[in-house]
Protein backbone atom coordinates (compact mmCIF):
# COMPACT_ATOMS: atom_id res chain seq x y z
CA UNK A 1 0.00 0.00 0.00
CA UNK A 2 1.33 3.41 -0.94
CA UNK A 3 -0.58 5.40 1.64
CA UNK A 4 0.21 5.10 5.33
CA UNK A 5 -2.32 3.39 7.57
CA UNK A 6 -4.70 5.92 9.18
CA UNK A 7 -4.61 6.14 12.95
CA UNK A 8 -7.26 3.90 14.49
CA UNK A 9 -7.65 5.62 17.91
CA UNK A 10 -8.44 2.26 19.54
CA UNK A 11 -6.54 2.72 22.82
CA UNK A 12 -7.85 6.27 23.47
CA UNK A 13 -11.34 5.07 22.55
CA UNK A 14 -11.16 2.27 25.10
CA UNK A 15 -9.88 4.65 27.77
CA UNK A 16 -12.61 7.17 26.97
CA UNK A 17 -15.22 4.43 27.20
CA UNK A 18 -13.99 3.42 30.64
CA UNK A 19 -13.38 6.90 32.03
CA UNK A 20 -15.79 9.20 30.23
CA UNK A 21 -18.88 8.04 28.42
CA UNK A 22 -19.88 4.46 27.77
CA UNK A 23 -22.23 4.87 24.79
CA UNK A 24 -20.20 7.27 22.67
CA UNK A 25 -17.00 5.47 23.65
CA UNK A 26 -18.37 2.21 22.29
CA UNK A 27 -19.28 3.92 19.03
CA UNK A 28 -15.70 5.18 18.82
CA UNK A 29 -14.38 1.67 19.47
CA UNK A 30 -16.55 0.23 16.69
CA UNK A 31 -15.17 2.70 14.15
CA UNK A 32 -11.63 2.26 15.49
CA UNK A 33 -11.75 -1.46 14.85
CA UNK A 34 -12.87 -0.87 11.27
CA UNK A 35 -9.79 1.16 10.33
CA UNK A 36 -7.27 -1.68 10.12
CA UNK A 37 -9.60 -4.16 8.43
CA UNK A 38 -10.63 -1.64 5.78
CA UNK A 39 -7.02 -0.64 5.19
CA UNK A 40 -5.94 -4.29 4.81
CA UNK A 41 -8.80 -4.87 2.37
CA UNK A 42 -7.50 -2.00 0.24
CA UNK A 43 -10.33 0.38 1.14
CA UNK A 44 -8.12 3.37 1.92
CA UNK A 45 -10.97 5.87 1.67
CA UNK A 46 -13.13 3.75 3.99
CA UNK A 47 -10.24 3.41 6.47
CA UNK A 48 -9.69 7.17 6.49
CA UNK A 49 -13.40 7.81 6.97
CA UNK A 50 -13.58 5.29 9.83
CA UNK A 51 -10.51 6.92 11.41
CA UNK A 52 -12.07 10.39 11.25
CA UNK A 53 -15.37 9.09 12.62
CA UNK A 54 -13.61 7.27 15.46
CA UNK A 55 -11.74 10.47 16.34
CA UNK A 56 -14.97 12.49 16.28
CA UNK A 57 -16.73 10.07 18.65
CA UNK A 58 -13.64 9.98 20.85
CA UNK A 59 -13.77 13.77 21.20
CA UNK A 60 -17.51 13.63 21.90
CA UNK A 61 -16.86 11.04 24.64
CA UNK A 62 -14.20 13.16 26.31
CA UNK A 63 -16.34 16.32 26.15
CA UNK A 64 -19.35 14.53 27.63
CA UNK A 65 -17.12 13.06 30.34
CA UNK A 66 -15.66 16.45 31.21
CA UNK A 67 -19.09 18.07 31.29
CA UNK A 68 -20.30 15.25 33.52
CA UNK A 69 -17.46 15.85 35.96
CA UNK A 70 -18.04 19.59 35.96
CA UNK A 71 -21.78 19.28 36.51
CA UNK A 72 -21.71 16.29 38.82
CA UNK A 73 -18.62 16.85 40.94
CA UNK A 74 -16.91 20.20 40.62
CA UNK A 75 -19.93 22.54 40.76
CA UNK A 76 -21.59 20.78 43.72
CA UNK A 77 -18.25 20.68 45.54
CA UNK A 78 -17.84 24.41 45.11
CA UNK A 79 -21.30 25.11 46.48
CA UNK A 80 -21.19 22.51 49.25
CA UNK A 81 -17.63 23.39 50.15
CA UNK A 82 -18.67 26.91 51.18
CA UNK A 83 -21.66 25.59 53.12
CA UNK A 84 -19.57 23.07 55.06
CA UNK A 85 -16.97 25.71 55.94
CA UNK A 86 -19.74 28.01 57.19
CA UNK A 87 -21.20 25.22 59.34
CA UNK A 88 -17.79 24.47 60.83
CA UNK A 89 -17.20 28.14 61.61
CA UNK A 90 -20.60 28.39 63.28
CA UNK A 91 -19.93 25.25 65.32
CA UNK A 92 -22.94 23.45 63.87
CA UNK A 93 -21.04 20.65 62.20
Amino acid sequence: MDQPRPKNYLVPSILATIACCLVTGIISIVYSTQVNSKYEAGDIVGAEKASKTAKTWLIVSVVIGLLGWIIGVIIPTLFLGGTIIELIQQGGY
